[in-house]
């Protein structure tokens, strides 16, 4: 730190468009934010990286300063940090965007890209740009398609027909995860049911791992935590075999099984429910006087999401079979009908319909006047004194207007009569035992995770790498032939896809030589963002997606940031992915994400969320250019705590703009009585050194506290109040007056402290104000020290009778017969003539006299 004194009275302009483009082009001219592998102790900080749908949002630029100050402070507590960025370049908004200008989405896609990378440059975000992963690069994507192909080989690839979302709008099939309360996640287009034939992921073979490792993740929100739990959904029951009855009623050899977490209930079945899309359907109606009912029923669930069918609030629709099933405990006809509320997704497509403790049951019961027999009741209930110990179904009807809690005592029930029933209940053992010995019942679990379905119509993502042969049947396309790329100069906006595009699946078949056709689904954009963080690890790796020692030296990611929106879809098939390339012998980590930061919403000042659509989106040029980025970043970390949602206020802005000039002008005053090199004495101060120096001690305490705990908002208001100190004693001091050593640590520890998010600014007071060589980048976090935030002396207020009477000043740890002297003599006018019956004190606080 020199000697700045002939700066004194002359403190320079904050200049925020200068400094910040000056600091800018020294950290990329110096390489300051590369990751440095040099033996110090790793944090790996990433936030969820963007579409490049076009400029970054506020939205963006929340989440990016949230991961930037946390990099920066890391580095600054003696971490080697590495700090990515990249783009999740596939996918539909990029193709529909390119569709609508008329232009290529590779051509529409990199000058979105470099748009926002010259945004985020400008807010001064410390990545490491050598370490840019593009997913739509052929460099990325061919490792894609190599691991893709590794999972074939492993047995988790799977190509099938089955019922598929499809949505008309996107021309395009969605995952099941990708329909959010029964409409297309990215349009907004109720999908419809189509039969197509698709590729998956099985997913399945990991979801009991899934699920038991998210009682690991204890540093994710738990909120996140129990929407993946719901989402994989685990059911533990029994699979019960029901037989297709005969004209005459006797049961056939066809049988039909059902999944149950319920099996005690099975005496209170009361009909049988079937899928629109379970196999059998059509079977049992062709030709018969139900065919038209049953097929209404069909086309409604086809034009209904999953999510709406399996809906407790939306009406059922059902039409009866004609047929019947056989209750296999009791010999008792059901009635066959097909219901929109059971999905093929869930168990086995078949259900048995128990209404008197499912809702939907007793829903569809009600509609369609079927029994409701009451198998199970409370004690206190009004039916209970005369079913009890009643085995036979006597009573087919209740007087309910509602499912009752399906826990309680068993009637009307057979043998387990009197039992108690509920899940994993004596009732239930015993019903899977008595099935179990004739071969009609077995223990089972069940997930509602289905398989992940990659598939998709669209030109824009990552061609799945397999050849049709009509000799060799569907081939994988070698490893030494990818990427298998993308071809050019489609005429998207007439609909062309790759499957009329003769130049990309016109091929040769890898096994016998014969003409092919390549494969023209592309993959699910999620499969891109499933492992990029593993490639940021090893990016410029031509062998291999990223080479083990060094996902061993970076994973799993320390600190990840990004919105709660992605809780299921992304979250949980990076999970998958990582486990999948554990297994592969590619990484050693079970988990790809230690922490877990899910930031809140940027809304206007109205409390809207911010969309084009709307024209109410606040883009980040609009604050820089008037305040600086620094004044943007404090803005966004000041206004609220990071997982809150805020309303964008402009007032706050330019409020955090003032104190950027107040705290400016401090360090430039302080600086030009600092002594470099020397450390205050609070022995050596005065009385304003002394309480300037327990303020830096005890603030700064606070905000590294707050900064550990992210709460980033309380950490800038401790520094504001560490201003408004050191500015007190400016203001009380003649500058010839001032401690030399005290301004120099005040200076430092708040430049120090602001840095993380206020770089360019901090930077500059470093090297102009302070004479530091190099960035406060490079500094060490400040340290302090908890016994020097005591005070010298404390208030105690007296008290007698209840009633404050003086006020004394005693040191923070006088023993208590001190106080009670102390305090005696500053009330002794109040008392005289009186007699001390007791003294209470409370160290630190007050001390009370009883008199009379």
């Amino acid at each position: 730190m020199g000697d700045h004194s002939e700066h004194e009275g002359r403190v320079p302009v904050y200049d925020a468009g200068a400094i910040e483009e000056k600091w800018q082009r020294v950290w990329e001219e110096r390489g300051l934010f590369r990751a440095a592998d040099d033996g110090r102790p790793k944090k790996y900080v990433l936030e969820m990286f963007p579409y490049p749908s076009g400029d970054l949002h506020m939205g963006h630029a929340r989440n990016y300063t949230i991961g930037d100050a946390m990099a920066r402070q890391a580095h600054m507590q003696g971490f080697d940090v590495l700090h990515p960025i990249g783009f999740d370049a596939f996918g539909l908004p990029a193709e529909n965007a390119a569709i609508k200008h008329r232009t290529q989405p590779a051509k529409w896609t990199y000058g979105n890209i470099d748009q926002a990378v010259a945004t985020m440059r400008r807010m001064g975000f410390s990545y490491d740009y050598d370490r840019m992963v593009r997913t739509c690069d052929p460099s990325y994507y061919r490792w894609g398609q190599y691991l893709f192909l590794k999972m074939w080989e492993k047995g988790l690839v799977d190509r099938r027909t089955s019922p598929v979302n499809w949505c008309p709008t996107c021309n395009t099939v969605l995952a099941n995860e990708q329909v959010t309360e029964g409409r297309c996640w990215r349009c907004g287009t109720v999908p419809e049911r189509r039969e197509l034939t698709q590729w998956y992921l099985k997913i399945t073979d990991y979801a009991e791992e899934l699920l038991d490792d998210i009682d690991r993740l204890d540093r994710w929100p738990e909120r996140v935590r129990q929407m993946q739990r719901n989402w994989i959904g685990k059911s533990e029951g029994a699979e019960i075999d029901f037989a297709l009855a005969d004209a005459s009623g006797e049961p056939t050899d066809l049988k039909i099984t059902v999944f149950t977490t319920r099996p005690d209930t099975l005496f209170g079945a009361s009909f049988f429910l079937l899928a629109p899309e379970y196999p059998l359907v059509h079977e049992l109606v062709d030709g018969t006087e139900y065919e038209g009912a049953v097929q209404e029923v069909i086309d409604i669930a086809e034009a209904t999401s999953a999510v709406d069918r399996q809906s407790s609030e939306v009406e059922k629709h059902g039409a009866f079979t004609g047929r019947y099933m056989v209750n296999p405990v009791n010999g008792r006809l059901l009635p066959i009908w097909v219901a929109d509320y059971v999905i093929t997704d869930y168990g086995t497509g078949a259900v048995m319909g128990v209404p008197c403790g499912d809702e939907r049951d007793f829903q569809f019961a009600r509609k369609y006047g079927l029994p409701v027999p009451p198998i199970i009741l409370q004690e206190d209930d009004p039916l209970f004194d005369g079913l009890s110990g009643q085995e036979d179904l006597v009573v087919t009807d209740v007087p309910w207007d509602h499912a009752m809690d399906a826990e309680g005592v068993m009637v009307q029930s057979g043998p387990i009569t009197g039992m108690r029933g509920g899940k994993r209940s004596e009732a239930a053992k015993a019903v899977v035992d008595l099935l179990a010995g004739r071969g009609l019942a077995r223990e089972a679990v069940n997930f509602r995770l289905r398989d992940w379905l990659i598939s998709r119509q669209r030109y824009w993502g990552n061609p799945i790498p397999a050849v049709h042969c009509e000799h060799c049947g569907i081939v994988p396309v070698p490893e030494d032939q990818l990427p298998v790329t993308l071809p050019e100069g489609l005429d998207l906006a007439a609909g062309e896809t790759l499957a009329e595009c003769p130049e990309f699946y016109e091929t040769t078949c890898p096994v016998c030589g014969a003409p092919a056709r390549r494969e023209t689904d592309t993959m699910d954009t999620f499969t891109d963002s499933s492992w990029y963080y593993l490639r940021y690890c090893d990016p410029h790796n031509d062998h291999e997606p990223v080479g083990r020692a060094a996902a061993d030296r970076w994973m799993p990611v320390d600190n990840y940031i990004g919105g709660i929106e992605h809780a299921i879809l992304h979250l949980l098939y990076s999970r998958f992915w990582t486990k999948v390339m554990r297994d592969l012998g590619m990484v050693s980590c079970d988990e790809p994400f230690t922490d877990l930061l899910c930031q809140g919403m940027v809304k206007d000042e109205n409390g809207e969320v911010m969309s084009k659509s709307k024209g109410n989106v606040v883009a980040p040029a609009s604050v820089i250019e008037p305040y600086g980025a620094d004044t943007m970043r404090l803005a966004i970390l000041f206004i609220a705590p990071p997982e809150k949602d805020f309303d964008w206020d402009p007032q706050a802005v330019a409020g955090c703009n003032r104190f950027l000039k107040r705290a400016w002008k401090s360090v430039w005053e302080a600086s030009c009585s600092a002594t470099p090199g020397a450390e205050p004495s609070m022995d050596a101060l005065d009385d304003e050194g002394r309480k300037l120096l327990r303020a830096v001690h005890r603030l700064g305490i606070k905000c590294t506290d707050d900064y550990g705990r992210r709460q980033y908002n309380t950490a800038i208001s401790a520094l504001m109040e560490l201003v408004n100190a050191g500015n007190a004693y400016l203001a009380a001091t003649a500058s010839g007056e001032r401690d030399g050593a005290l301004m120099a640590r005040y200076a430092h520890d708040l430049v120090a402290m602001l840095s993380p998010v206020c770089p360019h600014w901090a930077d500059e007071l470093a090297s102009e104000a302070l004479g530091m060589e190099g960035s406060m980048y490079d500094e060490p976090w400040p340290t302090f020290d908890a016994d020097l935030t005591r005070e010298d002396t404390v208030e105690i207020v007296v008290q007698v009778l209840g009633k404050i009477r003086a006020r004394i000043q005693v040191a923070p740890d006088a023993p208590r017969e001190e106080l009670e002297r102390a305090a005696l003599e500053a009330v002794a006018p109040q008392l005289e003539g009186k007699d001390v019956v007791k003294v209470v004190v409370v160290p630190g606080k007050l001390v009370n006299v009883v008199a009379r």
